[in-house]
């Protein structure tokens, strides 16, 4: 059987009301919702403006307490150091200091967490070529592009190698390209085992990666579930096949006709999204060694981020063949010695030993010459006195 693992988030009756200077309610931002996150869940948390997504975010950061109700997340209560030391946050304005590098802003994360030296310049390293800013390392954070600044903002949150993501509005801001690139990357981070949450306006982005998505309107849950049990259409086919021959079409068209006995029905041709189209352009323009100024493509994601990377290479190195040690290298023998040489070196070894040349000293000037040269000085001294 296999294990029961507790939920990343757990929520019961969760509630969060504001008031007034004089605690009279004000607005019931979250009303009474229950829900839980499961490990390794991508989960797109919707909604229009108002309905209480930031809030529950703010809730799950531990930056406001809950009115009423029970939150818990990574199996503490979210305000718990602890709890916090294991979340990664993309704020949806990413807040850095202008005047920092790149490399600079992820070093104060960095150490904010307590990292090593050490670990703090690897992860940096790692962090930069994943997001495609290897190359913009040492320019201040001020002269970039607001895309440039969500690839940074987006490297600070993953600096802790969080259990727990909280992307808000992660690809605001970023070309087509970068998009991309974002949700790839969270796909990676799924398989890593991480958790995240993304809010987003962009509904086409959580449908491309989201597990699961719970929409809120006024406060409650209104609809929550998997992407596929939403949003397949139950009622109607869809068959997909090669190009087919004018008689084959004929054959298919009446068979339809026949079938649906006078139903509507449609034939055309599958059509790609406008995004496949792009990356499709700009993979055919890389392939040319196009040179470009602005962001490059991001490279592979961090190795650090990986969970069980200690463990998995202990028990790669514990199953592998050993291998035999290398066999030592043979030290050369030394030439024989020549009876010439030899002879030239016992006799000078018995010769006597001649004595050092003396350098000469450097020779004093004479008291005489020095009396009168002070005599002359002090008598031109007087005589310009008179």
């Amino acid at each position: 059987m296999a294990e029961q693992r507790e939920p990343v988030v757990r929520a019961v009756g969760l509630t969060k009301e504001f008031r007034d200077f004089w605690g009279r309610p004000k607005a019931k931002a979250v009303n009474d919702i229950d829900f839980e996150i499961q490990p390794g869940e991508v989960v797109g948390l919707l909604g229009p403006n108002g309905s209480g997504k930031s809030t529950t975010v703010k809730m799950l950061l531990g930056l406001l307490y809950p009115t009423g109700g029970r939150l818990s997340v990574l199996g503490r209560s979210p305000r718990a150091v602890e709890t916090k030391r294991e979340i990664g946050y993309l704020p949806e304005d990413s807040y850095l200091y202008k005047y920092l590098t790149a490399e600079e802003t992820l070093d104060f994360f960095g150490a904010l967490f307590n990292l090593s030296k050490a670990d703090r310049r690897n992860r940096i390293d790692q962090l930069l070529e994943m997001v495609g800013m290897a190359h913009a390392r040492r320019r201040r954070v001020g002269e970039f592009s607001k895309g440039m600044q969500r690839r940074i903002g987006l490297a600070q949150a993953m600096i802790n190698d969080p259990a727990f993501l909280i992307l808000d509005e992660p690809t605001s801001g970023l070309d087509p390209l970068g998009c991309r690139e974002v949700k790839d990357l969270i796909v990676a981070l799924k398989k890593r085992g991480k958790t995240v949450v993304i809010t987003s306006h962009l509904l086409s982005d959580i449908e491309d990666i989201c597990d699961r998505v719970i929409i809120l309107y006024g406060g409650k849950i209104r609809a929550t579930g998997s992407l596929n049990d939403l949003l397949t259409v139950t009622d109607e086919n869809r068959i997909v096949t090669p190009a087919l021959q004018k008689p084959a079409m004929d054959k298919l068209v009446a068979l339809l006709r026949e079938s649906l006995d006078g139903e509507t029905f449609r034939i055309d041709h599958p059509r790609r999204t406008l995004e496949e189209f792009f990356l499709d352009v700009i993979a055919k323009a890389k392939s040319e060694s196009i040179e470009t100024a602005g962001v490059v493509g991001g490279g592979r994601i961090a190795e650090y981020l990986s969970p069980d990377q200690s463990t998995s290479a202990v028990l790669e190195a514990l199953v592998s063949e050993p291998k035999a040690p290398p066999a030592p290298a043979e030290t050369p023998e030394p030439p024989p010695p020549d009876a010439a040489a030899v002879s030239n070196r016992l006799e000078a070894l018995t010769a006597e030993p001649t004595a050092p040349v003396p350098e000469p000293e450097p020779q004093a000037p004479k008291a005489e010459e020095n009396l009168d040269e002070a005599n002359a000085k002090l008598n031109d001294i007087l005589g310009n006195r008179k």
